[in-house]
């Protein structure tokens, strides 16, 4: 094991990875149980929205890890075009050949199965294929972005994030509250220019830990940031839910970027991490597994729905048997010459 590697970046990328992993088993019970959502007890309610705060800190750990080993860094025309050949081009290709990949294997599914809802299937299979033109979009700027950063003071940096983010997290959040409370159509009209939106200011935030610019808070405060959030984010679930409000718990809630951001920063100052030859294994596979696994959530679905257990239970056993099935696939794909690396990204 190369003895450059940051544990702790492999830590939070190991964690990513089976957040999104729990996010779309506990997302794929709850849909397809969503007929019984009124026998649900109090208690699978709760382990629901609960598990919507802990999934979606999966896209904002990837995402800081981007900032964090991206933009501080110089380019040239030259390294610009390097950037672009070693990154761009490749995740444009692998895209390419997943949707192609997932496309055929929707169609295999609604030939075998005549009672598969096919327009429920597909999203299905491609819930999570938005994040690539996303991460896609955001590596094609990171050079432009990483050479204007360096020419400011990471306070500076620190306080045109805050004006963003409160643009792009607290004003659809009003918005959210007004929407609950029967005011409805009220827009806000804001612009972001090139900031990269939601998913620009958590790169940035993962640039500014990387700059230590928030050391100076005590682990205490982050951690009790953290579960704040966490909690803030359930009740707020639950408010919406007994109000009878259709929320959806997505990246631009503020208390996901807070609780995210918090927990990154307290990763951030890990030493040794334990078990690291596993964290580095899981870490290793990450983007492969992100790749293949809704390809076993479709045909898994229906087996552990019929499992005579509560829904958070079901949930559970799903996303063990996603890792399981998931990450063997990637390393017996892996090891297909001249094809395996290729087809999962893997550098």
């Amino acid at each position: 094991m190369s003895k450059t590697r940051v544990e702790w970046i492999d830590f939070v990328r190991a964690i990513a990875i089976l957040t999104v992993l729990y996010i779309h088993a506990t997302d794929g019970i709850f849909i397809i149980s969503s007929d019984a959502i009124l026998n649900y007890t109090i208690y699978s309610r709760i382990f629901n929205f609960a598990s919507l705060f802990i999934g979606r800190i999966g896209v904002p750990f990837f995402l800081m890890i981007t900032g964090y080993l991206l933009l501080d860094r110089s380019y040239n025309d030259e390294r610009v075009r390097k950037f672009w050949n070693k990154n761009c081009k490749g995740l444009i290709i692998v895209t390419i050949i997943w949707a192609v990949i997932y496309a055929i294997s929707l169609q295999f599914v609604a030939v075998g199965s005549s009672h598969v809802n096919f327009a429920e299937a597909g999203n299905l299979f491609f819930s999570h294929m938005w994040y690539m033109p996303m991460i896609i979009g955001m590596y094609l700027s990171m050079p432009f972005v990483s050479n204007a950063l360096e020419h400011f003071d990471p306070k500076t940096i620190n306080q045109a994030t805050i004006v963003f983010a409160l643009l792009a997290f607290l004003l659809p959040f009003i918005t959210v509250v007004l929407a609950m409370h029967g005011i409805e159509n009220v827009s806000i009209q804001y612009c972001l220019g090139f900031s990269g939106g939601v998913y620009g200011i958590y790169i940035i935030l993962g640039y500014l830990v990387k700059k230590d610019l928030f050391k100076k808070y005590s682990s205490a405060k982050m951690s009790l940031l953290a579960i704040v959030s966490f909690i803030i984010c359930v009740l707020f679930q639950y408010y919406a839910f007994i109000k009878g409000y259709d929320f959806f718990l997505w990246y631009e809630f503020p208390f996901i970027l807070t609780g995210s951001f918090a927990l990154f920063e307290l990763c951030s100052r890990m030493g040794k991490v334990r078990a690291f030859p596993l964290v580095s294994f899981l870490s290793k596979y990450s983007f492969a597994v992100f790749l293949v696994h809704n390809l076993f959530r479709l045909p898994l679905l229906p087996l552990v729905v019929q499992l005579p257990y509560s829904e958070p239970v079901k949930a559970i056993i799903l996303w063990i048997l996603l890792i399981i099935f998931s990450y063997i696939a990637v390393v017996i794909i892996y090891r297909i010459p001249r094809f395996g690396k290729y087809i999962l990204y893997m550098r």
